[in-house]
């Protein structure tokens, strides 16, 4: 959520900004509208209010006075003023509402140095790593080298679940427990991060603080009957730790990381990525969230990315990171970073990660703050999140990127003590 005191004092450059975020439907105007009526409502309320509370006192001189037709003709003024009181009130809680839901539709402002497109087409690769493999034989897609290996079900998964739903087996589903363990233990021994246990399901107010609520209902699997809500992703759970917290002094940045699944209601059109493990309903990821003070937000940004490319680069697998422009941001991110790793059997970058920056975005839904020092007041922490990384696409990758001819696939050597010392899946 922006500061409104910002958006009063700023009109022009947020307009610039929702232009560059090619923005047409977010309610800025209207909240600023609200606002504005809002503070006229303040206003006139606490004017009848004083001037009632003038009457009182005149009445009971009246009276004292033995002025009863006076005394009477002051009450019922002083009844006029409190219907027209009672009206406005009820007025200000329908602009309240209504100014708090705009409020809750406008998206973040983008930071200087984000690249300014209409769409995805104005990303730009800012750093690669690593060479895409080559091969002296035709490299299958994992669909049809995990047919051939027997690792992957995919038509039970359709069967139990129903389409963008698979089974892992044996080998696979061993591969994506090394895969999430590995990453725990050197985002947690190496890295700095606690790690944390959170529930898979959420009140809606955590949805409301991560901004996955109102913008994205559509996308989110809920309870029909209670307010549970399924997590998109852990960042929703983990960022709510601290919902309506105030962090003492010294105590930033707080960096945590959790191994949650993921539930999605993923809609691309027919035939665009139907098939194999690309995009599906559930899947496991691996989450980074940080707390940190403002002045810290960039450098600690660049640490979290870090953090995630360090991962593709110890698995031995080609990546790129991708400055996202402004017309392809999130709703929530003030800038953004996409890692994208390199699968060469269907021969395509697959994200894997995405690395934003909130600013105080969504401190303020989830009313977030920190005390800079001991006895000085509070202000709004900056929060950032990252993937590290997201399962299945990392297992896309190793598969398609370390398969050999014969069909059979080598285990890349940091998780071969995860695996049980296996070398080769065959």
């Amino acid at each position: 959520m922006l500061d409104i005191k910002w958006m009063r004092e700023n009109r022009d450059a947020l307009a610039e900004a929702m232009r560059k975020l090619n923005d047409n439907t977010a309610p800025w105007e209207q909240a600023l509208a609200l606002d504005e009526r809002r503070r006229e409502i303040l206003t006139r309320v606490e004017a009848l209010r004083a001037e009632r509370n003038s009457g009182s006192k005149g009445i009971g001189l009246l009276m004292r006075e033995k002025k009863t037709a006076e005394a009477n003709a002051l009450k019922e003024e002083m009844g006029r003023i409190g219907d027209e009181i009672d009206g406005l009130d009820a007025e200000l809680r329908t602009v309240d509402a209504y100014f708090e839901d705009a409020m809750l539709r406008i998206p973040n402002i983008p930071e200087p140095d984000v690249p300014v497109a209409e769409d995805e087409s104005g990303n730009q690769v800012v750093k690669e790593w690593g060479t895409p493999p080559t091969f002296d034989f035709e490299p299958k897609a994992h669909w049809d080298l995990a047919e051939k290996l027997d690792i992957i079900d995919f038509e039970r998964g359709v069967k139990i679940a129903g389409s963008r739903f698979y089974v892992l087996k044996g080998p696979a589903a061993r591969l994506q427990r090394a895969l999430i363990n590995w990453f725990l233990d050197v985002h947690t021994a190496e890295h700095g991060y606690t790690e944390v246990y959170p529930p898979f399901l959420v009140r809606e107010q955590a949805m409301l603080g991560t901004g996955n609520l109102p913008k994205f209902g559509d996308v989110l699997y809920r309870d029909a009957e209670e307010d549970y809500w399924l997590i998109p992703t852990a960042e929703v759970p983990v960022t709510n730790l601290h919902r309506d917290e105030i962090l003492e002094a010294g105590t930033l940045p707080r960096s945590y990381v959790a191994n949650t699944p993921c539930f999605r209601r993923e809609k691309v059109s027919a035939g665009k990525d139907v098939r194999g493990i690309k995009r599906v309903h559930q899947f496991q990821k691996v989450e980074m969230v940080k707390f940190v003070e403002p002045e810290h937000g960039r450098e600690e940004l660049e640490k979290l990315t870090r953090d995630a490319e360090e991962l593709a680069e110890r698995l031995g697998l080609p990546y790129r990171r991708v400055a996202i422009a402004t017309g392809d941001l999130s709703f929530v991110a003030a800038i953004k970073y996409d890692i994208e790793l390199w699968a060469g059997g269907c021969q395509e970058w697959l994200e894997v990660s995405s690395c934003s920056l909130f600013r105080d975005f969504q401190a303020r839904r989830a009313n977030i703050r920190y005390r800079p020092e001991e006895g000085k007041g509070t202000e709004f922490v900056y929060t950032l999140n990252g993937s590290g990384l997201a399962l299945p696409r990392v297992i896309i990758a190793i598969l398609e990127n370390y398969q050999q001819a014969d069909g059979s696939v080598v285990v890349p050597e940091v998780l071969r003590p995860y695996m049980g010392g296996l070398e080769v899946i065959a």
